[in-house]
């Protein structure tokens, strides 16, 4: 029987705080960091705790974001407990249930429209008690570019980019990113980062949130890297948040349609190159391997939106002809694609 050192410590850590006995906690996930979640019962409530080793995570941004969302009418979790030193939450149970499961039914579109309306009250959560989010500056979004080539074409792939082709790709993504309003992101805002609750949504895994460019957290929803949604219902969906965002002074009447679409594909390839070079760091460094079966996916969704234009039609070609080919998923399901 192994022992984990970090349960034990949780579990005597909550019996402290609550000042009563408690069954020990049971592992429910690990995400993509390293962070881990539990539930336990306490008074006949479930509740999750959050462990995150102080070394490897910081909990502060979390606990600042979730203060600021809250104020801001938006729904999370609630903090009940806390011990940064440790690296301990407590937090309420949101249930099991994530978007994800809602939009692979018949009421996708209703879902959606529910997870775009939180985005406006989003985008105008800028600081926190903490101070100012951090900007998505230029040398960030270049970092993150730089995750593609790094671990999905050498590490993962053994290939090589043209190093010009590549400098003018980043050129057009980083311009595209910057030149945007800039306002409140979530950054990670996707069908497995909302849950549901009866027939509302709440938001998780927002402690990574910054001043980016505003059609960052709508393509990640849209163009979910775990699930394709029909190109003609992203396009009805784009407009009616298009409107929305106009109404609420967020964008300029003056931004077009073809505008805003391009700031969405743009973008879109920017975060799917870094989504890639982190599902391939992810089994390469992390030995996590499970993201692996979403990469083909993610180099589809490139090849689809980088045929568009003349910038990123390099990069296309590159991937259709040498990418793809190799990330055949074997279990034979690349997509799971709303649109059968």
């Amino acid at each position: 029987m192994t022992t984990d050192p970090r349960a034990q410590r949780l579990h005597q850590w909550l019996e402290q705080i609550w000042q009563q006995p408690l069954a020990p906690p049971e592992a429910i996930f690990a995400d993509a960091s390293f962070r881990r979640y539990f539930r336990y019962q306490r008074n006949g409530v479930s509740e999750i705790a959050m462990d995150a080793p102080p070394e490897l995570e910081d909990c502060r941004p979390f606990v600042a974001m979730t203060k600021a969302l809250a104020d801001g009418g938006l729904p999370v979790p609630q903090l009940l407990a806390e011990d940064l030193q440790l690296g301990f939450l407590c937090l309420s149970d949101l249930g099991d249930t994530h978007l994800y499961a809602r939009l692979i039914e018949n009421d996708a579109q209703r879902w959606y429209q529910k997870a775009l309306a939180m985005l406006p009250a989003f985008a105008e959560i800028t600081s926190t008690v903490a101070g100012a989010l951090p900007q998505y500056s230029r040398a960030l979004l270049t970092t993150e570019l730089e995750l593609f080539p790094q671990w999905l074409l050498k590490t993962h792939l053994q290939l090589d980019v043209d190093a010009q082709m590549w400098q003018q790709l980043v050129e057009v993504l980083v311009g595209n990113a910057i030149e945007q309003p800039q306002v409140g992101v979530h950054r990670d805002f996707h069908s497995r980062n909302l849950m549901v609750i009866g027939d509302t949504l709440a938001l998780i895994d927002y402690q990574g949130a910054v001043v980016g460019p505003i059609s960052y957290d709508v393509v990640s929803l849209l163009r979910d890297c775990y699930l394709v949604l029909p190109e003609a219902q992203i396009t009805s969906l784009l407009q009616q948040h298009l409107t929305q965002l106009k109404a609420d002074g967020l964008l300029d009447e003056t931004v077009t349609q073809e505008q805003f679409q391009r700031w969405f594909d743009l973008m879109g390839m920017q975060r799917h190159l870094k989504a890639a070079g982190i599902f391939a760091r992810l089994h390469h460094r992390d030995g996590k391997s499970g993201y692996l079966a979403d990469l083909p996916r993610v180099i589809n969704y490139l090849i689809a939106v980088g045929q568009r234009y003349v910038e990123t039609q390099p990069l296309a070609q590159l991937l259709a002809q040498q990418v793809a080919p190799r990330l055949a998923n074997p279990l034979g399901e690349q997509m799971d694609d709303l649109s059968r």
